[in-house]
């Protein structure tokens, strides 16, 4: 369905960013903080970055890897979890109860059971206690309804090995390690043609929970809707914004989302900083990256392909600057081993026992001639 076109020159600047707000968006987990340049409108990153999807990862409930069922989604337990790993960022969905409350949920309706029957109700049509009634509950002795989710067009149980409560995004900022930046996604149902003072009010509603909360924590807001995306940048000016893109791998009735050339001219028109990507669209069209680059556009990626280090690694030699990804203590290793810079040792440490000889680097080695048939190759692997 249609998305209707929203006209942002006429959408008022929200006014409470405070004058002396940060602009560079610092980390502890950074050398130096994100930089983002108001008057050029860019961002400059200073490393690859690992971001954690939906925390330590999002689930996927038919499965066969454990991995993807271990601790629920979107959930304080599974981003205090992926903190625990050397990544930067962690990703989540955003969405505003009807009470003008910010929670953090992935799907557009939360699925029950009650006496045998299923039901769905739309999470934007819950007002917050309602919403936090499903699932674990955090008082003692207290039981929630029972939680479902719709994979494959089959109902499951939303069982996971760790467990844990639904969330706002006011108790992430409070109780997620504070070094850790959040990637906030505003998330909006593909299938309703939003109106611009909804979308404008929904928008205001999370501003005002990360201006009051967010402190020296690095933010960056992410959206697949254009209109969205261009309004929360024309709305504040201290965060960076991404458009997301499935890069062509899947068509919709809205052209701008249908290739990364659109996304390019969705960033542009509306000032954002960059666009986040299906790694199969960047794999199948990598000549897309050099016109991102030319554009002053940083470019993340989304995707399984990002769950296999070799994959991640391709994207560091393309000039990708990060990845969100699943599997987040395994490829964050891979990318402390085959990315990051090695640090200094001495002379006698760098020699292996027993022959004299240095170690072998662990990082991959590849000729421009070899990166450039891979990067023709690529295309041809994965179009099926």
């Amino acid at each position: 369905m249609a998305l209707k076109a929203v006209h942002v020159s006429d959408v008022p600047n929200l006014d409470q960013v405070q004058e002396n707000a940060f602009v560079s968006l610092y980390s502890t987990r950074f050398s130096k903080g994100l930089e983002l340049n108001r008057a050029a409108i860019s961002l400059r990153i200073p490393k690859f970055l690992v971001i954690g999807h939906r925390g330590h990862g999002m689930n996927v409930l038919q499965s066969s890897d454990s991995r993807m069922k271990a601790i629920k989604e979107n959930s304080i337990l599974s981003f205090n979890s992926a903190a625990k790993f050397p990544i930067d960022f962690i990703e989540f969905d955003v969405q505003v109860t009807k009470d003008d409350c910010p929670v953090i949920f992935h799907d557009d309706f939360i699925l029950s059971e009650e006496n045998g029957t299923v039901f769905e109700k739309r999470v934007t049509e819950l007002c917050l206690a309602e919403f936090l009634c499903y699932g674990p509950q955090r008082e003692a002795g207290k039981d929630g309804k029972c939680l479902l989710r719709k994979t494959n067009g089959k109902i499951v149980k939303w069982n996971v090995e760790t467990d844990d409560s639904l969330c706002t995004l006011e108790e992430a900022f409070q109780k997620v390690e504070p070094s850790l930046g959040f990637n906030i996604e505003l998330k909006f149902d593909d299938n309703i043609v939003y109106q611009q003072d909804h979308l404008t009010h929904v928008l205001q509603v999370i501003l005002q929970v990360v201006f009051e909360f967010a402190k020296d924590r690095p933010i960056i807001f992410s959206s697949f809707h254009p209109d969205a995306a261009q309004l929360v940048r024309k709305l504040q000016n201290n965060y960076p914004v991404f458009f997301l893109t499935n890069g062509g791998t899947e068509l919709y009735y809205d052209v701008r989302r249908n290739s990364l050339e659109e996304a390019i001219k969705v960033c542009l028109e509306g000032g954002l900083q960059g666009i986040v990507s299906e790694i199969k669209g960047v794999f199948r069209n990598p000549g897309a990256v050099p016109k991102i680059k030319e554009s002053k556009l940083s470019l993340l990626t989304y995707g399984k392909l990002n769950n296999v280090p070799e994959a991640v690694y391709m994207q560091h030699l393309m000039g990708i600057e990060g990845v969100i990804v699943d599997f987040v203590q395994e490829i964050s290793q891979a990318v402390e081993d085959m990315i990051n810079p090695v640090k200094a040792v001495t002379a006698e440490e760098s020699l292996s026992e027993g022959n004299g000889e240095t170690e072998a680097n662990s990082k991959p080695q590849f000729s421009q001639q070899e990166l450039s048939f891979l990067l023709k190759l690529i295309p041809e692997s994965i179009q099926h």
